[in-house]
């Protein structure tokens, strides 16, 4: 994106057309580009029919762009894939209350995965690691044969790790952790591979049986990681102080640390800003959910994915970590059209650059959570775009839809035999 852009523009009253146009003023898009992202050329059914079994034709969602995205000092476009209101209007405004502090700042660790390999049968589990152990070099220097293309990348085997499983329904076993760093690719093939390739081996020096051979999706070696600071001053709104505001935000923020039951609602309002993000890149979503909420439980006991607390200015400072494995070569990021035109209009180059955006637009959505819960509560600002859902559901159509959500808003009734009762009354009304 140029310096001398008007990204600044109100993204929001343009058309859909014209949002497009805003968009390939900003970055380089192709007409084709144009096209997939606007839904004129999505994924074909012959597409998708070489992606999964027994395809019968492909299923839409909404594709939004959050804005006023700035990470590691340069401005994003966000792409999110998401059926649930307010989601992206939230991170975009959360976003923009960033920019007078320098948005998001963020970081992330190599791209090092976790391969496992479950060794059953075995007298002394200990003895076996020891063995395993003596011969680790030859294990790392076979693996490294792998794929010859991702080393020569820079990535490939870092380390072999053991953990012997005391006590199990079935008894102890050893666990064989295999490191490898797969660079730019999310690494389920490449890890999986390996530690196929591997397994024989073990066995062979162990003396046991190699059961499982699987990478595992707690990805805590690969951990991504954003910061934000947002001044006081500017979260001030109607009849709310800014210092009411941070304070109310920290407050809530203690509510998940301390409680599981309020944790899990407020990591999934962290997971509403990642999930469509990820989705809409091509990268597995399900993965990265379940790397999420293990890795919320890390010590014990599940608890808050972010902290919130305030500086020596008295600004309010939010952080995220958790593990981010993404990849923007290979899978559905090079099969999907709409993925590889996402990646394009972000403009990351690296799989790293793509998990520092998505932990920040994590961390945004959660601020956007908090800040209503805190003051308004979390209907208000929904109130509005879940309504215009409800108008459409009850059979509102063109201008009428607009005119019936203002009415549910207006009567604080947003149900849908409320909003039929609503058209039968128009009706009658214009039929008199």
């Amino acid at each position: 994106m140029s310096e001398n852009s008007d990204y600044d523009v109100k993204f929001y009253n343009l058309s859909r057309e014209e949002r497009l146009a805003q968009l390939k003023k900003e970055v380089d898009l192709s007409e084709s580009d144009l096209a997939v992202l606007s839904g004129a050329r999505g994924l074909s059914a012959d597409e998708a029919d070489h992606m999964i079994e027994n395809v019968i034709g492909t299923f839409s969602l909404p594709l939004g762009i959050a804005r006023y995205f700035k990470v590691n000092g340069r401005d994003v476009s966000i792409p999110m894939v998401i059926e649930e209101p307010s989601v992206v209007a939230g991170a975009s405004f959360m976003a923009k209350l960033a920019l007078p502090t320098g948005g998001f700042f963020a970081e992330s660790d190599p791209p090092e995965m976790i391969g496992q390999m479950q060794v059953l049968d075995l007298p002394d589990p200990t003895l076996a690691k020891d063995r395993l152990l003596a011969e680790k070099d030859g294990l790392l220097a076979e693996a490294a044969e792998v794929d010859p293309v991702l080393m020569k990348l820079g990535g490939g085997p870092r380390d072999l790790e053991f953990r012997v499983i005391s006590e199990s329904p079935i008894g102890p076993f050893l666990v064989v952790h295999l490191i490898y760093d797969v660079r730019d690719a999310m690494g389920a093939n490449a890890v999986n591979t390996a530690v196929e390739r591997l397994a024989p081996r073990v066995e062979r020096i162990t003396g046991g049986r190699v059961l499982l051979r699987i990478l595992s999706n707690l990805a805590d070696r690969r951990l991504a990681r954003a910061r934000v600071t947002i001044r006081t001053a500017d979260l001030a709104f109607n009849d709310f102080s800014g210092e009411a505001v941070r304070n109310g935000i920290i407050e809530a923020s203690a509510f998940a640390a301390a409680d599981p039951y309020r944790a899990a609602t407020h990591n999934k309002g962290i997971m509403n800003g990642i999930d469509p993000v990820v989705i809409a890149t091509g990268n597995d979503w399900r993965a990265i959910e379940a790397g999420a909420h293990v890795y919320a439980a890390r010590d014990g006991r599940y608890q808050s994915l972010t902290t919130w607390g305030k500086d020596r200015d008295g600004n309010l400072v939010g952080t995220l970590e958790l593990p981010m494995a993404v990849g923007i070569v290979g899978g559905a990021t090079q099969v999907h059209p709409g993925a590889k035109t996402n990646l394009k209009l972000m403009g990351v180059t690296k799989a790293s650059e793509l998990a520092e955006v998505i932990v920040s637009v994590g961390l945004a959505q959660n601020l956007a959570a908090l800040r209503a819960l805190a003051t308004e509560g979390i209907q208000r600002g929904h109130m509005g775009l879940h309504a215009r859902q409800v108008a459409v559901a009850a059979g509102a159509e063109g201008t009428i839809i607009d005119q019936l959500a203002d009415r549910l808003v207006a009567d604080r009734i947003i149900r849908i035999d409320h909003a039929r009762e609503v058209l039968e009354e128009w009706s009658r009304s214009k039929d008199e």
